[in-house]
């Protein structure tokens, strides 16, 4: 029978607990890109309406985030990381390496990345990594040049349509997963590109939440791709994109700050901040339990700056100094190569993203970006030695 329902040859489309097991284990992405032995893998979390004063590491005082502050405390705080005013500029500057004056929209998709630009994660990928991506994609659909296999991911579990991904109980997920579907007739495998069903929200049901899921997602897919002498010690690039702590979203409940004498959207607000501060220590303990947190980078920020909606006073939580002010979190961790306990006033943004994963990954970035490789920052080195920034 050829149906969504049979595959099973690769562990990439398997349902954990009837729900999401990411990725199978890593296969080369190709064969005449042999991976270099211990390069670092990369993991990116990119969190959304997250404000600058949001976390208690940037001087929020009325809850801890402890999980983020650990993680600025082993590697090195920015002070002066700016964003765009949307989700989709930031994250199209921040893949393609250029400032958004720059890009150029794609003639058959809602995109800002051409077809012909090519993206970090076609540049990870081309140089040996497995790369995945994880949540809300809203640079081009199925049908488009825009989709994410297009772009270089290898797997992807989330929403192309943004109105969906604020749907924090969707009964389906989108899944890209290579080589799953298994055709008993002729035995071949295809490519499964379609919805696969949350059956625990279906009917109108809350039975899981979605970001909950993403973490899920992500550490499967850490788990399942973890480099070593099986897959020749590929490294992995993996994208999480987070859909909170956007104001006005929902949250399963306001815990732990039911007490607090705040107004309710305050609570809720924090409740997201928590719930996202969560994920991060979740993710540390996976790569801490699997040996890997000495060779894996991990990038942590925000596309966009935290906004007034829902009932929310960004001033609540000390979010920003002004409303014109675009600075977002950016934390890096990467043990035995950043020096721990730095803060950075070094000034960049989501362009800069491209050449320093690029650097990181011991490969070259493409020859018309705008950004500049931060990695002698990361490393500790004078900020001197950065070339100029236009």
């Amino acid at each position: 029978m050829n149906s969504i329902y049979s595959f099973r040859i690769f562990r990439a489309s398997v349902l954990l607990a009837a729900l999401l097991d990411f990725s199978a284990r890593a296969q080369p992405s190709s064969l005449s890109a042999t991976p270099v032995p211990r390069r670092a893998s990369i993991i990116l979390i990119v969190a959304d309406g997250l404000g600058y004063g949001d976390l208690s590491c940037y001087g929020q005082t009325k809850f801890q985030t402890p999980n983020l502050d650990k993680l600025a405390a082993e590697g090195i705080r920015f002070t002066n990381y700016f964003t765009y005013d949307g989700n989709s500029p930031s994250h199209s500057s921040l893949l393609a390496g250029k400032n958004l004056s720059h890009l150029t929209q794609s003639a058959d998709a809602d995109v800002l990345i051409a077809a012909n630009n090519p993206t970090i994660v076609e540049i990870l990928k081309n140089s040996g990594y497995h790369t995945g991506l994880i949540g809300e994609w809203n640079l081009g659909d199925e049908n488009s040049s825009g989709a994410p296999w297009k772009k270089g991911f290898e797997e992807f579990a989330g929403y192309l349509n943004p109105a969906d991904a604020e749907n924090f109980y969707a009964d389906y997920m989108f899944r890209y997963a290579p080589k799953s579907i298994f055709n008993d007739t002729n035995g071949q495998v295809a490519d499964f590109i379609g919805r696969e069903m949350i059956y625990v929200n279906t009917a109108g049901r809350k039975g899981q939440y979605i970001p909950d899921l993403y973490t899920k997602a992500a550490l499967n897919f850490i788990k399942n791709n973890q480099p070593d002498q099986f897959n020749r010690y590929q490294p992995f690039f993996l994208l999480l994109n987070y859909p909170i702590p956007k104001a006005g979203m929902p949250v399963p409940t306001d815990a732990p700050f039911s007490g607090e004498a705040w107004p309710q959207a305050e609570k809720n607000q924090a409740a997201l901040i928590s719930r996202l501060d969560g994920y991060v220590g979740q993710l540390q303990e996976q790569l801490q339990k699997l040996g890997l947190t000495n060779n894996t980078v991990i990038f942590f920020t925000s596309a966009t700056v935290a906004k007034k909606a829902g009932g929310v006073d960004p001033q609540f939580f000390r979010s920003n100094v002004s409303t014109n002010d675009l600075r977002v979190p950016m934390i890096v961790h990467w043990p035995g190569r950043i020096p721990a306990g730095q803060v950075s006033g070094f000034n960049w943004s989501p362009r800069d993203f491209l050449p320093t994963a690029a650097d990181i990954a011991f490969t070259k970035p493409a020859a018309n970006i705008d950004g500049v490789s931060v990695l002698p920052v990361l490393s500790g080195q004078t900020q001197t030695n950065l070339p100029a920034k236009n």
